[in-house]
């Protein structure tokens, strides 16, 4: 075997390892959002909550070994069984708790493609979704309409966004960042354009005093989000530009001016940099 091999191979274990113990030493911070909906945020997607009467409805479940900090931040909040379970898209760090919740006597919510690359994933039969949809569902609890809609070749090819409307929140998945670029997926369906008009679709539906809970990131409102809207439209004028003049991929990712004023607000500091979020949107285009 090669010394680079083992080299890469060294790497990947240590990066392994070192997400497992952040992951493990994580805390799951509760967020009261309106009288019954919560925002939980540890390591991973931000996990919305509802409380009431009628049970506990969650979104997303982060990753298996924060289960228990989970459950027990839940059980915080509120005594009564675990009923519904919506996951917003097929990643790890949204279904990693699946199992485990299910055992907590949760039935899994989730679009119809979630459900498939879970199970082209080799997830466990418990931690599958039993209910699927297509386009949009409405769940009737605790007091709230929470109106489930897919939108298309976002950030994956099964994301879903949720409006609960007496609360006036709504839960983004992925498909939104709060002050970050976005995670385009191009391998899971994702697209710059389907993101695009995921974000509009979410704009329809809330007002200037709505909570939003993002994939990634704080508590966010309508004025960051259309700041979102605006951010994603114009780095595809910018990428569309260099496209048209024929320049390649590494050309358009080395152009730093074409990500500078939001280079310059930090967008590039986490997961997607500069780079990769050239890239993405480049190869996007080139596939439309």
């Amino acid at each position: 075997m090669k010394i680079p091999h083992l080299l890469s191979i060294g790497l990947f274990l240590f990066a392994s390892s070192a997400l497992f113990s952040q992951t493990n030493e994580a805390t799951i911070e509760t967020n009261k959002l309106s009288d019954n909906v919560y925002m939980l945020v540890g390591s991973g997607g931000n996990i919305g909550v509802s409380a009431g009467e009628d049970g506990v409805f969650i979104i997303d479940d982060q990753f298996a070994q924060l289960t228990p900090k989970i459950v027990t931040a839940i059980k915080a909040i509120s005594d009564k069984p675990f009923q519904f379970l919506v996951n917003t898209h097929y990643h790890g760090d949204h279904t990693g708790g699946n199992e485990n919740m299910a055992q907590q006597g949760v039935q899994i919510i989730a679009h119809e493609n979630v459900r498939k690359r879970l199970m082209d994933g080799e997830s466990s039969k418990d931690a599958l979704p039993i209910i699927t949809f297509n386009d949009r569902v409405n769940v009737h609890m605790n007091g709230e309409d929470v109106n489930v809609y897919h939108v298309e070749h976002a950030h994956t090819d099964g994301d879903a966004i949720l409006y609960f409307t007496q609360s006036n929140v709504l839960h983004t998945g992925d498909t939104y960042f709060r002050n970050r670029y976005p995670y385009i997926d191009l391998k899971s369906g994702g697209s710059l354009d389907g993101y695009i008009k995921a974000v509009k679709k979410g704009l329809t539906l809330i007002n200037d005093d709505t909570k939003i809970i993002p994939g990634h990131g704080e508590i966010s409102n309508k004025e960051e989000y259309q700041s979102f809207l605006t951010m994603l439209e114009t780095l595809r004028t910018n990428v569309q530009s260099e496209i048209d003049k024929g320049k390649s991929e590494d050309e358009v990712a080395a152009n730093n001016a074409i990500t500078k004023q939001y280079d310059d607000l930090g967008y590039g500091d986490f997961f997607i940099n500069s780079e990769r979020v050239k890239r993405a949107i480049y190869q996007s285009l080139k596939q439309e």
